[in-house]
């Protein structure tokens, strides 16, 4: 009898472990959830659905940006800012935010899902600030 029950006791706690294992397993799996219209976080970082075109920023600056998007994920932005373009690349941020960088000019373009906003990537000043669609 004593047996029989330290066997239960051993196949319920690998029962236990099987299913802890398989739980922390499902959370490693890409997983695209919404967290408000039109904001999802899928791999740890946040897609908002923002427009192409114009934006507006609060010191009089224009840019024009193009969005590209593989898969319902922005990878890639054109920037045109100066009058010059920049091709800036996703960058996965700690934060989950959309960060787009040019490692040759040094420019940073970060998504927030009410504005947008653009650096200097050596020296972190911003250029650009409260940059909004047109």
């Amino acid at each position: 009898m004593a047996a029989t029950a330290k066997a239960l006791r051993m196949s319920s706690g690998a029962l236990w472990i099987a299913a802890t294992l398989g739980l922390g397993a499902c959370s490693l799996l890409p997983q695209k959830t919404e967290i408000a219209p039109g904001v999802t976080r899928q791999t740890g970082q946040f897609e908002f659905a923002l427009p192409s075109g114009e934006y507006r920023c609060e010191r009089g600056e224009r840019l024009q940006i193009r969005r590209e998007l593989a898969n319902a994920v922005n990878n890639r932005i054109e920037l045109g800012w100066n009058g010059s373009q920049y091709l800036l690349v996703r960058d996965p941020s700690d934060s989950g935010l959309p960060r787009f960088e040019d490692s040759v000019s040094g420019l940073v373009w970060i998504d927030l899902p009410w504005k947008g906003l653009l650096l200097d990537g050596r020296t972190h000043k911003p250029l650009a600030n409260e940059c909004r669609a047109a």
